[in-house]
């Protein structure tokens, strides 16, 4: 627990000076005050969370973070349990989604088996295996608190190691084969919401499938009793490895004082796992996309945020947050390269 600790003790509140400063300088810039809407929020944000005015375009990196789960064994996804080690070799090989969008926004893909079920030898492969996927939450816990922190605290160790080869910007990404279950039990266990009000199709079960999920999910929920006041306890009993990673990732980049995209359902989960454990760490998120997964808006809801961008989309990998790269690096843009009223000899209004 001592990383985990440290991580939550260094996460402080965006700085306000350097916010200020920012607002300032938005609205000398030649157009309406505000009339850039959500860009200028971001560029605000961005200050506020770097500490200066003065932003720079940064590097970027989407960490995907992969791990199996037990609970596969009730049917609950569209896809077979190997399918995970499978896309991870896609990704490492350059051939997925997420690839294609990162490498259009000129961000880096970075793998993580956080629990995967098959043995997979890559070099590109980053290994922080806690163990060899989750236990079948309906019959009992996914893992022990000490695998849970574990997880977390891997997380946490990754986003300081990609902070200091000068990363300035993460976004989350996840494979899972039947990630969405332990998901929309985290959520339902941690807002005291109803298995009908957080299951969604995922892969994209047929009628049967989506009736299974949410047997699962009410299972789990009565079998483990998590303790919805204690984030580490629902990680333990109804969550996933990956999931985890991301929750302990989203702390470490506040804790380094770098934004966090985040993406969808299952990302958003972790997100709001992580701002159980320090709220500070909230005002880091930057939330990329709504997703089609059922549980989305109301995880995004808990945490007061609103997404950039509504596409229908429900992939996940992390490639709604690749998609908004290039957003955060207009707002940084346009508050360095347009003119003021002042340089421009525009009249003001």
């Amino acid at each position: 627990m001592e990383k985990l600790q440290k991580a939550i003790e260094a996460v402080r509140p965006l700085d306000e000076r350097a916010m200020e400063e920012t607002r300032r300088r938005l609205d000398r810039l030649t157009k309406p005050p505000g009339s850039l809407g959500r860009l200028e929020e971001l560029a605000v944000q961005l200050a506020g969370i770097a500490g200066t005015s003065e932003l720079a375009v940064v590097r970027k990196a989407v960490v995907v973070m992969a791990g199996d789960h037990g609970v596969c064994e009730e049917g609950v996804s569209a896809f077979p349990q190997e399918v995970t080690g499978q896309m991870v070799l896609n990704f490492l090989n350059g051939g997925a989604a997420i690839n294609v969008l990162a490498g259009q926004a000129g961000a880096d893909v970075v793998c993580v088996d956080m629990g995967i079920k098959a043995q997979l030898k890559d070099e590109r492969l980053i290994s922080r295996n806690v163990r060899a996927g989750t236990a079948n939450i309906v019959r009992g816990p996914a893992m022990t608190r000490e695998e849970a922190v574990r997880a977390v605290e891997a997380g946490i160790g990754l986003a300081e190691e990609l902070a200091a080869q000068g990363v300035g910007v993460l976004a989350t990404g996840e494979m899972g084969i039947g990630n969405t279950t332990p998901s929309s039990a985290m959520l339902a266990a941690l807002c005291g919401l109803e298995p009908e009000d957080v299951v969604g199709r995922g892969t994209g079960v047929d009628e049967a499938g989506l009736v299974r999920k949410r047997e699962a999910v009410a299972s789990a929920i009565r079998t483990n009793r998590p303790d919805s006041e204690d984030p580490l306890d629902v990680i333990a009993k109804v969550g996933g490895l990956e999931i985890a990673g991301l929750a302990g990732l989203v702390i470490g980049a506040a804790a380094n004082r770098l934004p966090v995209v985040i993406d969808g359902f299952i990302s958003t989960v972790a997100a709001l796992v992580a701002c159980r454990l320090v709220p500070a760490a909230q005002a880091y998120l930057i939330p990329s996309h709504l997703s089609e997964e059922r549980g989305h808006r109301l995880a995004l809801g808990q945490l007061g945020l609103d997404p950039l961008l509504h596409l229908g989309m429900r992939l996940g990998e992390g490639t709604g947050a690749a998609l908004c790269f290039p957003l955060l690096d207009a707002a940084v843009q346009v508050l360095n390269k347009m003119a003021t009223f002042d340089s421009a000899g525009v009249s003001e209004s």
